[in-house]
């Protein structure tokens, strides 16, 4: 944002806040209401002219400009401004943004007139930045959403169906997720349902606390403590369930990244206690909301929804909100090299006794000749971040479904479904018009997945939309694979599409807090977790959404609106 626009802005009164935050992703906008809900002053700002930050769900246009502008290098930071207060006690340290974006490709495939239309309608798409993401029906999201009141502001479509890709160009098959799932499902035999069900019966019983513990898993029997501190595949073995089973128990419920039979890639062993949580939460999910068909469940208009709904929660309990407004220095005390305030691009200083940042904003590592006194260890500790790993993420607009009765699904690609070096899962979402996110007769598709590099991220989204879509020449290389489908002749066409890396940073507690990216889950559940923990360490002795008598506050679990 020009200065000029920004000093166009009236001063913001009052001057001091219990908490500053910049920017409006989630995890920003949930503490600015945690924050808000317990009664604490909270300023929330945001250099764009959007809510949602990384979270955000913009328009076609707007969304290949957001990725071009955070893709750049920082640029220097601005002079320091002389319409501050002044205050000999305070050093000014300036603020850069750390792109958090990179390797990216955009691409327009359709016919001249096609392409002239999507532009012309760039306005009629909502495109999820930090897609794929969708809400299970039983997690804690929706919890969070009934809990703080801002359920009310959103209206959610369920997901039609949870499918998972089958490997040597099989196609796609339906998730079986419930007891007539598995007896209606054409791509299982009688032995693989049985093992299914039976297998399912043993988590059943073992969730619902009756009986003795075995190795047997018998009826009426709980699973033992000792295989349950194993490795969720080695107990899959142990009940001698076949690869098929295993991959869908594995990647499309328990839905884990990497490659669960190799020692050597696989980074998230998990154990079976966990991956039991897993498939309650998949299997407590399915059939919740009477509307939803599925597990899943997802905004209308967009992920972008949700931090907006937090925010308005924040706002009805007193929050400010100023968005255009960039924060370009912190105010830190120069004996103690402690947070006071902020410096906005405005000129004008603001204080608070708690600062949480959008997870892009940095230190710069040289600093101005002007702190020479300041407490270098204090910059070093401020300036750290904890880099989790990238996210690979793939968007494609195409004309038709990836399957002709579906318009809202998931799909997983499990290891080595795409090509035998695959050694992490792959998950996409497709999202129809009926969810106001695009035009009638199109569809958004979103992919992703954890990976070392981009050149590993990228080979895997565009084998994996190979698998899905008729290629266009650019993205089918010599170097994708390029998986045979028994369909091929109605793959649907993509029109356009775009490719960027993701890093993935865990929040921070701090005297600068520092909020979660997102990261490479289909849920929110992670993210939520990290969220909560950051507002516990901030504020020890306050609940988190604590209960209220106000009826429009809370809300049972009716208070998700469904559309049918």
């Amino acid at each position: 944002m020009a200065e000029s626009e920004a000093s166009s802005y009236p001063p913001i009164e009052p001057t001091n806040f219990d908490l500053i935050i910049v920017g409006t992703g989630l995890p920003e906008s949930i503490l600015a209401a945690a924050a808000s809900a317990v009664g604490k002053a909270v300023l929330h700002l945001d250099p764009n002219s959007f809510y949602g930050s990384h979270f955000a769900t913009l328009s076609l246009t707007d969304l290949t400009s957001h990725l071009n502008s955070h893709s750049l290098p920082a640029p220097p930071p601005p002079p320091p401004s002389t319409s501050g207060s002044g205050d000999s006690d305070y050093a000014v340290v300036d603020l850069v943004q750390d792109p958090l974006y990179s390797d990216i490709e955009i691409e327009w495939h359709g016919s001249e007139d096609e392409t002239s239309k999507m532009r012309e309608d760039s306005r009629k798409f909502n495109i999820d930045l930090g897609g794929p993401r969708a809400l299970f029906c039983a997690d804690s999201c929706i919890d969070l959403l009934l809990k703080s009141g801002a359920a009310q502001y959103l209206e959610f479509k369920g997901v039609d169906a949870s499918l998972v890709y089958e490997p040597n160009g099989g196609g796609l098959a339906n998730v079986p997720d419930s007891r007539g799932a598995i007896f209606r499902d054409k791509n299982l035999s009688l032995k693989e349902k049985n093992q299914l069900m039976r297998f399912f019966k043993l988590v059943q019983q073992h969730l619902g606390g009756g009986g003795d513990q075995s190795d047997s898993g018998g009826e009426g029997q709980k699973i033992s403590e000792e295989d349950l501190d194993s490795s969720f595949v080695s107990f899959l073995d142990k009940m001698r369930l076949p690869p098929k089973i295993k991959s869908i128990l594995l990647y499309a419920i328990a839905m884990l990244d990497f490659d669960q039979d190799d020692s050597k890639v696989c980074k998230d062993f998990l154990k079976t206690k966990d991956s039991i949580d897993r498939l309650a939460l998949y299997s407590s999910s399915v059939g919740r909301f009477p509307n939803a068909p599925g597990a899943l469940i997802y905004p209308i208009y967009g992920e972008g929804e949700l931090p907006q709904a937090f925010c308005r929660r924040a706002a009805v309990k007193g929050c400010i909100y100023v968005l255009r407004m960039a924060v370009t220095s912190l105010l830190m005390d120069k004996v103690t090299g402690c947070y006071k305030g902020v410096r906005l691009v405005s000129g004008q200083d603001l204080y608070s006794h708690q600062l949480i940042l959008d997870p892009s904003f940095v230190i710069p590592s040289l600093l101005s000749s002007s702190l020479a006194d300041f407490p270098r260890e204090k910059i070093q500790l401020l300036s750290q971040r904890e880099l989790k790993g990238m996210v690979a993420r793939g968007i494609c607009i195409t004309r038709s479904s990836i399957k002709p009765d579906l318009l809202n699904c998931s799909v997983v690609y499990p290891p080595r479904s795409l090509y035998p070096e695959q050694v992490m899962s792959v998950r996409a979402l497709q999202i129809g018009s009926n969810l106001a996110v695009c035009p009638a007769g199109t569809f958004i598709l979103y992919f992703s997945t954890v990976c070392n590099d981009a050149d590993e991220g990228k080979k895997l989204l565009k084998a994996a939309m190979n698998a899905l879509l008729k290629p266009p020449v650019s993205v089918n290389s010599g170097s994708i694979p390029v998986v045979q489908s028994d369909n091929e002749d109605v793959q649907p066409i993509v029109l356009w599409n775009a490719f960027y890396i993701q890093k993935v940073f865990k929040g921070k507690f701090d005297s600068l807090t520092s909020a979660p990216t997102p990261d490479g889950n289909l849920n929110y559940a992670d993210i939520l977790d990290a969220t909560e923990k950051l507002f516990s360490q901030m504020y020890p002795d306050q609940a988190f959404f604590p209960k209220t008598e106000s009826p429009e506050d809370t809300m049972d679990e009716n208070g998700v609106i469904m559309e049918s």
